[in-house]
């Protein structure tokens, strides 16, 4: 089941409690925080690929024909880097067909803004396309709101946004830059710290996946 509010999905599932429990922990070492990151990453990414869109088609089964499901979407995964890749690493086993961009923003920590490094993006892409912004932590929505302007500045209009966690800061800023981006996350825990980070969160997620 997915708790909603139209534009946030809340993963309400045994599994993906289960799953977020072991990432807070702060004794998960290394292997297996990515392991668990891992698992989690697929629980979030198969409930936010629920509304793809699909046509019907036709299927030979060992007793005869029968009707199926094929997706016909443009599926764009875009992986904030580089926590973000374990993201597309879930993402790309279920929907192997899809095209990856790397996008990589690095947090100033005094003024706690992204700023980007890397973004190879074709000149265009289709305006129907169905865009998944993979960044696992939700926290100021500095990192969230710089990748998504990326894709919007080109048309995009189906832009989804996949996180572990989520701040209501991050979700706040995300929702008044961009109203139309669809949430997908595991928790909305209480705030942000002083320091911008998520309470009570999990610490820093690309160090923890990682191990640095």
């Amino acid at each position: 089941m997915v708790l909603t509010n139209t534009k946030v999905n809340v993963i309400d599932h045994p599994l993906a409690a289960q799953a977020l429990t072991k990432l807070r922990d702060f004794q998960t070492v290394s292997h297996d925080f990515r392991f668990t990151a891992l698992r989690l990453s697929q629980y979030l990414v198969y409930e936010a690929m629920r509304d793809l869109k699909v046509k019907e088609v036709g299927v030979e089964t060992p007793l005869g024909p029968g009707s199926g499901t094929a997706i016909v979407d443009y599926v764009i995964l875009a992986p904030v880097l580089r926590a973000g890749l374990i993201l597309a690493e879930a993402a790309q086993d279920l929907m192997p067909n899809s095209r990856i961009y790397h996008i990589g923003l690095r947090r100033d920590e005094e003024t706690l803004e992204a700023k980007s490094y890397y973004a190879k993006l074709p000149e265009s892409l289709p305006p129907d396309c169905r865009t998944y912004v993979l960044d696992p932590m939700l926290a100021t929505g500095g990192s969230a709101c710089a990748a998504i302007s990326l894709f919007a500045k080109m048309g995009v209009q189906n832009i989804h946004l996949v996180s572990f966690l989520a701040a209501p800061e991050g979700v706040k800023r995300v929702h008044d830059q961009f109203p139309n981006v669809v949430i997908t996350t595991a928790s909305i825990d209480n705030n942000l710290n002083e320091f911008g980070y998520i309470v009570p969160g999990l610490g820093d997620a690309g160090d923890r996946i990682f191990g640095t």
